[in-house]
């Protein structure tokens, strides 16, 4: 009889014990549910963060290329002549937004040129659709650095020191200019959305590599 009921109190136990494991299973198995669908409604909606970020971005994008830029500069692109010659042109402007050129570009595909660079060598780049960066030694450190590094990585985009320019910073493509005081004014960033292989260009999507380096 005492030998019945031990066994009877080990299967009990037996017993207890699976169902209490398949307990275990049974949260575990919530458990992991639960997070999985956590992580899948959160890469969602980071997704959908990422999506809507971007899309807002584009949407400025647009309306900063649509707005007119303070103060800005403009000739009439199709005025402007622009022939390849060899003799030296006289600019009325400095630095000069378009005109006759050399045949050979300066390379533009985000080059920082540390000297000054022939204008006539330099418009031939904004026909192509380069925004070309000019500064003089008034201009501080931090703000040639800043403006060099939005330079190195925009294509069609081109700087230099200019001696004999009005502004400290100025900004030029085909037909259009803006002098700025800081790297840090907005117009920048307009300048660059606007103009950087932009609707003014005489020859859109010409090359800015093979050219003159400097």
């Amino acid at each position: 009889m005492a030998s019945r009921q031990t066994t009877n109190d080990r299967r009990a136990r037996i017993e207890q014990m699976r169902r209490a494991e398949q307990a275990h299973e049974r949260r575990n198995r919530i458990i992991t549910i639960s997070v999985s669908a956590l992580v899948v409604a959160g890469l969602v909606g980071f997704g959908a963060f990422v999506l809507n970020k971007k899309s807002e971005e584009k949407e400025q994008e647009v309306a900063a290329a649509k707005a007119p830029i303070e103060d800005e500069q403009s000739w009439d692109a199709k005025k402007l002549t622009n022939k390849h010659v060899k003799t030296q042109v006289k600019y009325p402007m400095k630095p000069p937004v378009g005109g006759d050129h050399n045949e050979v570009w300066m390379n533009c595909n985000g080059d920082v040129y540390k000297e000054a660079v022939p204008d006539m060598n330099a418009v031939h780049s904004l026909e192509h659709g380069a925004v070309w960066v000019t500064y003089t030694d008034k201009v501080s450190k931090a703000d040639l650095d800043k403006l060099g590094d939005r330079v190195k990585s925009t294509p069609y985009s081109l700087m230099s020191p200019y001696k004999d320019q009005k502004g400290a910073i100025m900004l030029s493509a085909w037909g259009k200019q803006v002098t700025v005081d800081s790297a840090d004014d907005p117009r920048v960033g307009q300048f660059f959305t606007k103009y950087v292989n932009g609707p003014q260009t005489p020859e859109k999507g010409a090359a800015c590599t093979g050219g003159l380096s400097g």
